[in-house]
């Protein structure tokens, strides 16, 4: 029977079925030799800069009832050369899971992380996550959680905010006012339905002049209006800043002085930047959510209590821990500390995963992001 959409199901995800071939071929040849080894397995990938770790939550319940035993930074901790987990035991036991594993952390550490860098070169402009329409729409909760971690003030995905405990934010599209073919009759609709706790943030750009929609915005709603958005097209924009200096001027002469400026529409890292003095938000999309997946590996590094790393890989467990002094990672036997926190003991887990805990890890190191931020 055909699938309604091209997904894995969550079924075949826990059944290990979500994984590469050769993982089915190993399983079945040990199998066949009657060998299943007890291993100790590093799991991370140096990245030379200050990365946020995500995606933990997902990996121990992928790994639950395993009988493993898994260590790892909480979510939220910022690395840079450590293997953010280890897992301990049998290795039919979990390794079929490889593929999923690491597809469940790759991503969403590329999102926190990017989420985190966004919003340190925000500075106090806040910062809200626009970019599941970029990626596959099963990912959404993901990327929303990631980005929340990483720091993000806000997300947008419904479906994705419900299901790790946020709440959608967002303004209008296009659609509205193209739809009723005229900006004011969508802003005074928009007002008029919208419940009154939701900010009113007008969509000012669909076809007139940024600044004289901003206005027009102004004098219809009043001090209703909280903020307008401009989501100018790329082949209409000039000098963005140019843009956003003109309306913030021709609101504030008019005194509306309380009106905030959102900018959405291509946001990355340099434009930031270059508007943070002047616009109040931005809207991130394809530069928070579609960034490339931090490049993790697992590799098994002792066997049967033997050190068995391969070419490139240091044997043996390991400690890691951050201090003033930076980020270390050293022989588990000369460890005087350690960051890792045990989330599995022998299949069972043993920690919760709460997002708002992470992200305050994020924030508590946030000037190692934004030296990163700065230095690039």
């Amino acid at each position: 029977m055909e699938r309604r959409y091209d997904i894995v199901t969550p079924e075949e995800i826990d059944e290990g079925e979500a994984t590469d071939a050769y993982f089915e071929r190993t399983e079945e040849i040990l199998e066949g030799e009657g060998v299943n080894p007890s291993v100790v397995a590093d799991v991370g990938e140096a990245v030379g800069e200050p990365h946020v770790f995500a995606g933990l939550k997902d990996a121990a319940r992928l790994l639950e009832g395993t009988g493993v035993d898994l260590y790892a930074l909480p979510e939220g901790s910022v690395f840079e050369k450590a293997p953010v987990m280890r897992i301990e035991g049998p290795y039919r036991n979990f390794g079929r899971y490889e593929t999923a594993l690491l597809g469940f952390i790759c991503k969403a550490s590329a999102v926190a992380t990017s989420a985190a860098r966004l919003k340190a070169a925000a500075g106090d402009a806040s910062v809200v996550s626009f970019g599941t329409r970029r990626e596959h729409p099963t990912t959404a909760a993901m990327i929303e959680r990631s980005a929340h971690i990483g720091g993000a003030d806000g997300v947008s995905n419904v479906a994705g905010a419900r299901a790790v405990g946020l709440e959608a934010t967002g303004t209008m599209p296009h659609a509205l006012v193209i739809s009723m073919r005229d900006q004011v009759r969508a802003w005074k609709a928009f007002d008029e339905h919208v419940d009154e706790d939701y900010p009113r943030i007008m969509l000012c750009d669909t076809y007139d002049d940024e600044k004289k929609e901003s206005v027009a915005a102004a004098e219809t709603l009043g001090d209703a209006l909280e903020g307008v958005r401009l989501d100018t097209t790329g082949s209409r924009r000039g000098s963005m800043r140019e843009i956003v200096e003109e309306v913030r001027w021709e609101l504030d002469v008019r005194g509306y002085d309380h009106v905030d400026i959102f900018v959405s529409g291509g946001i990355g890292i340099d434009e930031i930047i270059d508007l943070r003095d002047v616009a109040d938000g931005f809207g991130v999309g394809g530069s928070m959510a579609s960034v490339p997946p931090v490049d993790f590996s697992l590799d098994i590094v002792e066997v049967e209590g033997e050190l068995a790393g391969k070419r490139g890989e240091k044997s043996g467990r390991k400690e890691v821990y951050r201090d003033d002094d930076g980020e270390h990672v050293v022989p588990a036997d000369e460890a005087e500390r350690s960051d890792y926190v045990q989330v599995l003991d022998d299949g069972e887990v043993v920690r919760d995963f709460d997002a708002d805990e992470a992200r305050g890890r994020v924030l508590s190191s946030f000037e190692l992001i934004e030296e990163a931020v700065e230095d690039a």
